[in-house]
């Protein structure tokens, strides 16, 4: 009986240990991201979308006369 006790008790100890090991290793996690300012690229980009449509509905208009 004491035999399985012991292989027992040596089975969960090392069962376990990697979850105890992991907490003690383990990394901090990463800092928070900066936000990064999407505005002058994307501000761009829509007038440039903007003077394309304007200029394909003013081609449109213009074959049809």
């Amino acid at each position: 009986m004491k035999k399985i006790f012991a292989t027992l008790l040596v089975l969960a100890g090392l069962s376990l240990s990697p979850y105890f090991m992991k907490s003690a290793i383990a990394q901090p996690p990463p800092p928070d991201p900066k936000p990064i300012p999407i505005d002058g690229g994307l501000s761009l980009l829509v007038a440039a979308g903007v003077a394309y449509g304007a200029r394909k509905v003013y081609k449109s208009f213009k074959e049809k006369e």
